[in-house]
């Protein structure tokens, strides 16, 4: 088991953002975290992510208790994620954008310029290496916040809804990329609101509704779940088929 969350709960004074999820993500998987806005996803998220410590609750990581160790720690165990809201160094370049990432790992310079190279390569950047990240329109600052995160060498990616605000053509294309990333070794977990990025990339669904998961399992039963229906899909959402 790479990853254990026990009957974690958020409290944000009387609210109760998160109440007692439990979740298991295993070396290789692929998990998608759904729900409606204000269903509690996010913060469940950002707790993995060492963002948010749990009010209460238990989150391990390879073996290693992680409940209220602070981002760097979970980046530098192999957990890496991405913002809603991609942040960029404006006046550097996309190569130096990811060489802060790849630092984590490589302490020489040299070092960590090559391994940054090669992560543009992957992502399909590396034409722009050397322009300033505010030449980047909406794909390129996604490709660019999943380079980052990549540098940092993880063993878990937490994709924030990374593929939203992408055209047709550009969310094949990313869907593509972390097909990509997944293939290369990297486990992953997405949260998103585009069912098709969902049930094209996700091997395992967990739905949140209200702070707690009212389903969980393969994308295809779980669209037909009568409670994901009612709180989430509606009852005029298209039948999906992986």
């Amino acid at each position: 088991m790479l990853l254990s969350a026990e009957k974690v709960s958020k409290m944000y004074g009387s609210l109760q953002a998160v109440a007692g999820a439990d979740l298991t993500i295993e070396q290789g998987e692929i998990i998608g975290l759904i729900g409606p806005n204000g269903a509690g996803k996010s913060t469940f998220f950002n707790c993995l992510a060492g963002d948010t410590p749990p009010t209460t609750g238990r989150i391990t990581f390879a073996g290693v208790d992680v409940t209220f160790a602070p981002p760097e720690t979970h980046a530098r165990l192999g957990i890496g994620r991405t913002f809603q809201v991609p942040a960029t160094f404006e006046d550097m370049t996309i190569l130096d954008n990811v060489m802060v990432g790849a630092f984590l790992r490589h302490h020489h310079r040299a070092d960590a310029r090559a391994h940054a190279q090669s992560v543009l390569d992957l992502v399909g950047l590396s034409d722009r290496a050397s322009l300033r990240a505010r030449s980047l329109g909406t794909p390129g600052r996604k490709r660019l916040e999943i380079a980052r995160v990549l540098a940092t060498g993880p063993r878990l990616m937490l994709l924030d809804e990374a593929l939203a605000g992408l055209t047709p053509a550009e969310l094949l294309q990313a869907i593509a990329l972390v097909k990509k990333i997944h293939a290369s070794g990297v486990t992953i977990v997405i949260v998103e609101h585009i069912m098709e990025v969902i049930m094209t990339l996700a091997q395992r669904v967990i739905v949140f509704n209200q702070g707690h998961v009212i389903a969980q399992g393969a994308p295809a039963d779980v669209v037909k779940d009568e409670a994901v229906i009612e709180a989430y899909l509606g009852h005029g959402h298209r039948h999906w088929r992986k």
